[in-house]
């Protein structure tokens, strides 16, 4: 069980999986849920952990992770989980 907003609601780990993760300040897709922290001494969920896509099908390497503390999760959706993450990725423009 999780408890969202004085709420208690059931829901399956293959749930969270399927759906994408998506940073609040640019948009961007983050990736999906690949693991979960887990607080064994009062069952609260800490954090979870992003399988970032993009490497291609692991055989240049393995796949960035994020960490997302439970307290980052803004929304969570039928379809997306929305999260406070502040990328650092530099962006290069072109004249």
């Amino acid at each position: 069980m999780m408890q969202l907003n004085g709420g208690m609601y059931m829901v399956k780990i293959s749930e969270f999986q399927m759906k994408d993760v998506v940073s609040v300040s640019d948009g961007k897709k983050l990736g999906n849920i690949g693991d979960i922290d887990i607080n064994l001494s009062n069952g609260k969920i800490e954090a979870i952990i992003i399988s970032g896509g993009g490497k291609m099908l692991g055989f240049f390497g393995r796949d960035e992770e994020f960490v997302i503390p439970w307290r980052n999760i803004v929304k969570i959706g039928a379809d997306v989980i929305l999260v406070r993450y502040q990328t650092s990725v530099e962006t290069k423009y072109e004249e």
